[in-house]
């Protein structure tokens, strides 16, 4: 039993020892209208957590009374989180509609004792109806209607003779109560529409207050746990069960605060409007709250639990701040998961007096982590650190290798610089350097000195890998739209390279790559012949800086390179061009820092830009595919001279700016302009790749989908709008990607009806 009691705990408690219960049975009861998130993770705590903590039970119950929202694979996913987290429930997974029949026959019983009847107003007549805070409502004039006539309608609303809309059962109580659920609320609705579980068998669906505290007795539940939007229910609540007279025993409501926290959305309408419009790639895509996406990005479950336990459970709402979620995953992991050698940017180092190879034996864990292991290293002549890690111009407090100031290979030798290679636009493509025999790491005894050790991977035995730099999704403390979205919240690094140890390790391994976060393979789109490794959070909290106050906005700041506690600062002509970028072209500190830091990079971009000297679509764009593209092709061209130039840059940022061509086909055309130097124009020409935009040539491709699909197109009728987006999907499936999205999806609603 647990020490420190919320109130739940304490209310538990005096029940069960005055005798009110035998046994505690809690439920988590959600609706598969979505991919569960955070803030279920908090109920499904709570909710099994208690029944674990008192010898009781929980059930695992779909709220599944609206056909028009909900999927069996909604259903697999809350299945998955709560398994995920920890949990099992009692028994086999329970569904509402397993007690429609006996839903039924209590909504019989009320209309039978006069407690319920059909109305048959339309919706803004029962809006009015209803009144206001300080004014009474008006009853119905349907509500005088006979007991036999409401028995008659309801058995024909069950039957499926009426049309949505056309008539609702609703509880006989008081028109004048202060809290205005109770003005005789809804118990029944007409949806003629097929249920995922039920299929065609039922027309009418009850209602969530009728249907959940019914299904809380039938299931014996005792504490039935809601978050506190649902206070205002518990009179309905409760009023349904003594209107029918149920013995005992009988399950009470109570109440907690549900969870919000910064830089995040909850809403389950909000996230599919994400995945629905592609800002994200999936319900599990590593930025989004889900479960999925948590799951994903590599959160554990004992960071999940332990961020739950540490929040609390309270009566009053409040916001938390998504940084105890990051440092619950910190927590959890810095103890236990090995540090390994990864670099982002790699620039080729040769040992020009170093001959043959050897395996350097390096611990996987730090000094002060209670945990043993170890892997070799390959060391030969040619390596690979990390570009920052080297400055031929060194600001001030510069603590990494430079042509005067040696450096220590980590777990290796001290090396010294003694050449550095160009190429003919003044780009580094190499470092030759010499190292020190006598000083080896852990035997050292050169007697030099060095400030810092660097990362490295040997050249030969390194394995190419993908990494994904995620952020937070939200670049607003209170997101409210998509106009909040955080431009830089996924940054993809192809050109990375890991020392094989890693690789070798089994793929739900989670690692430290030193200096630059905590990572994990990605379990869907990672494949043996492309690693890919997802960041799952930074070392540090790099967004404490960041926030803003309402009355004192800050603008965005240079970031700070660090290496084994060592920050560098941006030297003048850096941070003139970084103010420049953020301040006027509206570039995201990220892509700003990323080409402010490299004068060829920002010399580049600045000549694809041409005379664009304000914040537009263009600059955006045109900064994107310097900061990830280009860049990425100046790595791997390693010296060689690129074949792509800024005009065709412009060119390229011109067609995707004035929708000729889709973000999607530029990424294609990219490959092609890079690897031949050919105009973007004649490739877009040749390939057939411009974007279609023409109404009349994507409306008989959408009214080919919409013929191939009767099935979806008769559940888009009746109400199940999230279908728009499987529509626009083939659509834009059937074109291969080279419809306008923006007009397909306008184009569909209107050819849908």
């Amino acid at each position: 039993m647990k020490k420190t009691k919320d109130f739940l705990r304490t209310r538990v408690e005096d029940d069960l020892a005055s005798g009110k219960y035998e046994t505690i049975i809690t439920r988590f009861p959600p609706e598969p209208n979505g991919f569960p998130h955070i803030g279920h993770a908090k109920s499904i705590y709570i909710n099994f957590g208690i029944a674990h903590d008192y010898n009781g039970r929980c059930n695992l119950r779909m709220d599944d009374t609206n056909p028009t929202t909900e999927d069996p694979r909604y259903v697999e996913a809350l299945k998955d989180a709560v398994t995920w987290l920890g949990y099992r429930w009692d028994g086999d997974v329970r569904y509402t509609s397993d007690y429609f029949d006996r839903l039924y026959d209590y909504a019989v019983e009320l209309i039978g004792m006069g407690k319920a009847y059909i109305d048959s107003v339309d919706e803004e007549t029962m809006r009015l109806n209803r009144g206001t805070v300080t004014e009474a409502g008006v009853r119905s004039a349907y509500a005088e209607r006979s007991i036999v006539e409401n028995l008659d309608l309801f058995a024909r609303m069950k039957a499926g003779e009426f049309a949505d809309g056309e008539h609702v059962l609703r509880a006989r109580i008081d028109m004048a109560a202060a809290n205005m659920k109770m003005r005789d609320p809804l118990l029944y609705r007409i949806r003629n529409v097929a249920h995922y579980r039920a299929g065609d068998a039922w027309h009418i669906y009850p209602m969530y207050d009728f249907a959940h505290c019914l299904s809380d007795y039938i299931e014996g539940v005792t504490h039935s746990i809601c978050t506190l939007e649902f206070e205002n229910n518990r009179d309905v609540y409760d009023w349904i069960i003594d209107a029918l007279g149920l013995e005992p025993p009988r399950p009470y409501q109570y109440e907690f605060a549900r969870l919000s926290i910064n830089y995040t959305i909850m809403s389950k309408r909000k996230l599919l409007e994400l995945v629905d419009t592609h800002k994200v790639s999936g319900w599990d895509d590593p930025r989004l709250p889900t479960i999925a996406g948590l799951r994903r990005r590599g959160y554990t479950p004992e960071a999940v639990r332990k961020f739950c336990e540490q929040i609390g459970i309270s009566k009053a709402n409040s916001t938390v701040d998504v940084s105890q979620l990051e440092f619950a995953i910190r927590d959890d992991l810095n103890p236990k998961v090995p540090r390994v050698m990864c670099v982002l940017d790699p620039l080729k180092v040769t040992i020009t007096n170093y001959e043959g190879s050897e395996e350097i034996d390096a611990p996987y864990y730090p000094h002060d982590v209670p945990k043993e292991g170890s892997r070799k290293l390959p060391f030969s002549r040619e390596i690979y650190i990390d570009r920052g890690d080297f400055s031929e111009h060194p600001p001030q407090g510069y603590y990494r290798l430079t042509p005067n100031q040696p450096v220590r290979l980590k777990h290796a030798y001290i090396i010294t610089c003694d050449e550095v290679i160009h190429d003919a636009s003044g780009n580094i493509t190499e470092i030759k350097a010499h190292y020190h025999p006598d000083s080896r790491s852990g035997a050292d005894t050169s007697g030099i000195r060095v400030k810092s050790a660097i990362q490295w991977v040997d050249a030969i035995a390194s394995r190419p890998i993908e990494v994904r730099l995620y952020d937070r999704l939200y670049a607003s403390e209170v997101p409210q739209s998509m106009d909040d979205l955080n431009p830089d919240s996924l940054r993809v690094i192809s050109g990375a390279l890991i020392e094989p140890a890693v690789i070798a390790e089994k793929p739900d391994v989670r690692f430290q790559f030193e200096r630059e976060g905590y990572f994990y393979r990605d379990p869907i789109d990672s494949m043996d012949t492309k690693p890919i490794f997802n960041r799952i959070v930074t070392l540090k909290d790099s967004w404490s800086k960041k926030r803003q106050t309402p009355t004192q906005p800050s603008k965005p700041q240079p970031k700070k390179e660090q290496v084994d506690g060592e920050v560098t600062p941006m030297n003048r002509e850096e941070e003139a061009r970084f103010n420049h970028y953020t301040d006027s072209l509206g570039l995201g500190s990220e892509v700003a820092n990323t080409l402010a830091r490299d004068s060829k990079l920002a010399s580049f971009f600045e000549t694809a830009l041409g005379e664009v000297v304000a914040a537009t679509e263009r600059a955006k764009i045109t900064a994107n595919i310097v900061a990830n593209d280009v860049a990425r092709h100046i790595k791997l061209s390693e010296g060689a001279p690129l074949l792509l130039t800024p005009t065709h840059v412009a060119q390229l940022a011109r067609m995707v700016e004035e929708a000729t061509i889709s973000s999607k086909i530029a990424k294609e055309i990219f490959e092609v302009m890079a690897a031949q130097g050919r105009d973007p124009e004649q490739i877009v020409a040749e390939k057939g790749l411009r974007q279609i935009s023409d109404p009349a040539e994507i409306i008989p491709i959408i009214d080919a989908v919409i013929a191939a699909h009767p099935d979806n197109l008769a559940k888009y009728h009746g109400g199940n709008t999230r279908l728009l987006g499987f529509f626009v999907g083939q659509v834009l499936k059937a074109t291969g990607g080279k419809a306008n999205p923006k007009v397909v999806n306008q184009l569909v609603q209107e050819r849908l009806g």
